[in-house]
């Protein structure tokens, strides 16, 4: 019978694989106990909205000095001389390795800003003092985010770590170099968008790590400093504090998120529930769904449009949810459909301008029918004004002013026979008042007041007739000028009789005549009448 020694390649070779999946299997057991496992610690965190509360107070932080807390962010100092804020986390740290991610922004007016703000973790919360709004001789690390160059060395904005046991004192006129573990260069002001500062301790070891707001992308990370053989107390408390000087800047924070950081190993070895605080929780769980359930459907049946549109919903969430060619040309019928509305609203704006274009043309063709352009109307003892788009030439226009000048010469020969005409009667209304009776006195002033009336009268007939005789004027050099007149319109101007220059003056001259003349009866008539006093 045939049989195996312990040497044939078959024997090694299974050996050769057992042995690889053994070493293979320690050493995934030895990347499991060594991977860190982070958990989220919403106690040691804010983050907007609604960040402060109807009391004006944060969730497991409390604030002081000038710092001012809303809905979006805690300011923890405005842009004001000498002011001082500080955030402290209220409850003490019960883990030992931690990262915290600070979402911040410090803006300001001027080129340089002053003080700057710091992060801190000390063994506990520490009142108001110099050092970026906190006390001095703290226990613990602070991180400072140095915005002032007190030292004059051109070296801020600054971000350095500092540790302190209690006995060290911040050297404000150096910037606490000569006291730093270590820092960066880094400006964090007046950026385009929050800066980022992501710090880690793990193991010992620290690490920052900078976002320098240039850009929107949360992954822009670069690293700062990363020190080892750092040793923090082991519990502790977070704060956030900030302060300003001769110049201002507003320091604000938006977000802090910590997160612990544990080894696989003490996952493990940390406690766990029982089964008794299992089966509570899982039927605190089954209870809270039932009563969620039945909520649901008492909303349901009370609003059914609701419900049907859930339904909706639902249904095209199981039939495209998973289908992207049906998303895409969704969308592409959206658009389209979008875009075909928009054509539609351009096609009747185009309607509607054809349509007034076409009003327009039908409104000059029938006034060229009609055989001129309207003229403009004139206002009361004005000039006639002749509209701009008429065509008109110079002699044109010396003729209608040579008119012009001839109706103003006839007004003034006018006013002097007016003038001289009331003289005329002056002169027997003295001589009646010298030796005249009362009553005959009274009888005269009465027939020289009906007479004025009378030149009044006539005179006002007289500028009503000059009114008349511009407009006809310019009406007759508007149709000269335009040479597009009808013949109707030509024949209406025939028609149309005209009082000329010299039949005007005549008129008038009759009418001061007749005057003169009633005045000469009446004073000759007083005479008469006297030789029976």
């Amino acid at each position: 019978m045939y049989q195996i020694s312990m040497y044939s390649p078959i024997v090694i070779i299974n050996t050769l694989i057992l042995l690889i999946m053994f070493v293979q299997r320690l050493e995934s057991n030895y990347q499991d106990t060594n991977i860190p496992h982070r958990r989220f610690e919403y106690k040691y965190s804010f983050k907007g909205p609604y960040l402060a509360q109807k009391d004006g107070t944060v969730p497991f932080w409390e604030y002081s000095g000038n710092a001012i807390a809303s809905e979006e962010l805690v300011r923890i100092t405005p842009s004001l001389h000498s002011k001082k804020g500080q955030l402290w986390s209220k409850l003490a740290t019960t883990f030992e390795w931690w990262e915290v991610d600070l979402i911040f922004r410090v803006t300001g007016k001027g080129r340089i800003g002053a003080d700057g703000l710091a992060f801190w973790f000390t063994d506990r919360k520490y009142p108001e003092g110099p050092v970026f709004g906190s006390s001095d001789h703290w226990n613990g690390l602070a991180i400072f985010f140095d915005s002032f160059d007190n030292d004059g060395k051109g070296n801020n904005p600054y971000i350095m770590a500092m540790i302190n046991d209690g006995s060290k004192t911040y050297d404000h006129n150096s910037d606490g170099i000569n006291q730093q573990l270590q820092g960066c260069l880094r400006d964090f002001r007046n950026k385009p968008y929050p800066v980022r500062a992501k710090i880690e301790y793990y193991r010992n070891v620290l690490s920052v790590m900078i976002h320098s707001g240039n850009t929107n992308n949360d992954d822009d990370y670069e690293l700062c400093f990363r020190v080892e053989n750092v040793f923090l107390p082991q519990y502790g408390h977070f704060g956030i504090t900030a302060a300003t000087g001769g110049l201002a800047d507003d320091h604000d924070y938006q977000c802090t998120t910590t997160t612990t950081t544990q080894s696989g190993n003490s996952q493990q070895q940390g406690p766990g529930l029982s089964e008794a605080d299992k089966q509570r929780f899982n039927k605190e769980y089954e209870v809270y769904k039932e009563k969620l359930e039945r909520q649901r459907e008492e909303y349901l049946k009370a609003h059914p449009d609701e419900a049907r549109k859930l339904e909706l919903e639902s249904d095209k969430a199981v039939d495209v949810d998973f289908d992207f060619s049906v998303k895409e040309l969704r969308q592409i019928f959206d658009g389209q459909s979008e875009v075909y509305e928009h054509v539609k609203l351009m096609s009747r704006k185009l309607d509607e301008i054809i349509g007034r274009q076409e009003r327009a043309l039908s409104m000059i063709s029938n006034i060229h029918a009609v055989g001129g352009i309207p003229q403009q109307q004139q206002q009361p003892g004005g000039v006639p004004q002749i509209q701009a788009n008429m065509p008109i030439s110079r002699p044109e226009v010396e003729s209608l002013l040579g008119v012009h000048r001839e109706l103003l010469q006839n007004s003034r020969e006018i006013k002097v026979l007016v003038q001289h005409g009331q003289q005329q009667q002056q002169v027997p209304v003295q001589h009646n008042n010298q030796v005249g009776s009362q009553d005959s006195g009274n009888q005269q002033l009465a027939l020289l007041q009906q007479l004025l009336n009378e030149v009044r009268e006539n005179m006002n007939v007289v500028r009503r007739e000059f009114g008349t005789l511009t407009t006809r004027l310019s009406s007759i050099g508007g149709g000269g000028q335009t040479g597009h007149a009808s013949p109707q319109y030509q024949q209406q101007q025939q028609q149309t009789s005209c009082i000329s220059t010299l039949s005007f003056i005549s008129f008038l001259s009759i009418h001061l005549l007749m005057i003169i003349g009633a005045l000469y009866y009446f004073s000759g008539r007083d005479a008469q009448s006297k030789k029976f006093y």
